[in-house]
């Protein structure tokens, strides 16, 4: 069956040669794009859809969220809006909810932020672990993710629990031992938090190659809280992405400048705790790959809208629309090592979304009004 979608007004594609057409038309055929071009030259298809004068975007890839937990910590945003400062201990809050969850509950709120982000136009989601933090723990929640996504990640190595405080050896060895071979059947990636008050480099380095050698693609968590090593290792190990990206060295820019690892920043977790915004402009101009991700998560960043997130990064980051758009959707890709989404040129998935807009423009110049009008997904 084929779909012909015309009377587009803008088609963003994120082909290198021509991103952009106007008037335009593309055809779908078995979850595909067949083809792409001018409206007044498209074939016959069995089904039409009429944009009606829409631009018509690719769906959104969020490759940095989690999702899998359980309880509400908005006293915790509301005590930083009156000055408390952000630490990463809040996580150690989500866990004890989480462990007393059982599979439904966790599955069932799961869903529900999987349809948030759906209505909002994300097409791909990458999915962490890490509100376990206990083997059966862990891997369950990795288990409840691959419902949702094929993009499962991880993350034994959030925080060190309360129980191994004193005892944070005898965590790296559970969660390089034990804890992996448990989500490994359930995981594609394998990430850690290398930063203030979870795991420095060197514990990071044994945790991403433990999870390499058992064949996840390593990413990373790295420079939020303050300047460390970790965005230098993430390269050194050749990861995906490191994840935050705040405070950055003039030799960590240089380090993924010359790599293939995606610097993937997430505005709401700024937005959400005060902290300053990551520097985007330094990295753009230095030619760095940048994504642009929810990480949608109960503590630091409560949002599961790339719309808002665009918004927050033309506002404060100083991307243009047009960066943001690319950043939220073949930047993602990227950062997932995909070349099938993020993108509407011939033969990757036809995965779009036809926003109530002429331009994807309104997504940053009219921030918080729900602008996807439709979402058209390959399967």
């Amino acid at each position: 069956m084929s779909t012909l979608v015309d009377n587009i007004g803008l088609l963003v594609t994120n082909e290198a040669d021509r991103s952009e057409r106007e008037n335009a038309a593309l055809v779908i055929d078995d979850g595909r794009v067949a083809w792409v071009g001018d409206a007044g030259s498209a074939p016959d298809a069995d089904e039409r859809i009429d944009a009606e004068g829409r631009c018509v975007i690719p769906g959104f890839v969020d490759s940095h969220s989690h999702l899998v937990f359980a309880g509400d910590r908005s006293d915790e945003f509301e005590a930083r809006m009156t000055g408390q400062k952000y630490a990463a201990g809040g996580i150690r809050r989500t866990v004890g909810l989480t462990r007393e969850a059982t599979d439904a509950e966790l599955a069932a709120n799961a869903s529900r932020l999987v349809a948030e982000m759906r209505a909002q136009g994300t097409t791909t989601v990458e999915i962490k672990s890490g509100y376990g933090l206990t083997t059966v723990d862990e891997a369950r929640s990795l288990a409840i993710a691959k419902a949702f996504t094929s993009e499962t990640t991880y993350l034994g190595a959030h925080v060190v629990p309360a129980e191994f405080a004193d005892d944070p050896a005898g965590y790296v060895a559970l969660v390089t031992g034990e804890m992996l071979d448990a989500c490994v059947p359930h995981a594609k990636w394998i990430d850690v938090f290398c930063d203030d008050g979870a795991f420095d480099v060197d514990q990071a380095r044994v945790i991403l190659r433990a999870g390499m050698a058992s064949g996840l693609g390593a990413r990373m968590h790295g420079a939020q809280l303050a300047p460390s090593g970790a965005v230098r290792l993430a390269v050194e190990l050749g990861a995906a992405s490191v994840d935050h990206c705040t405070f950055l060295t003039d030799a960590d820019v240089d380090a993924l400048a010359g790599s293939d690892t995606v610097a993937t920043l997430l505005p709401g977790v700024e937005f959400s705790t005060r902290q300053p915004y990551p520097d985007a402009r330094r990295l753009l101009d230095a030619g760095v790959t940048v994504a642009l991700a929810c990480d949608c998560n109960p503590g630091s960043s409560f949002t599961s809208s790339m719309p808002f997130c665009m918004a927050v990064a033309v506002r404060e980051m100083r991307f243009s629309p047009a960066e943001a758009l690319w950043a939220a959707t073949a930047g993602g890709a990227a950062a997932l090592r995909r070349t099938d989404v993020g993108g509407l040129a011939v033969g990757q998935r036809a995965d779009l979304v036809i926003l109530d807009a002429p331009s994807y423009v309104h997504l940053a110049y009219r921030p918080g009004v729900p602008l996807v009008q439709r979402v058209v997904t390959a399967s």
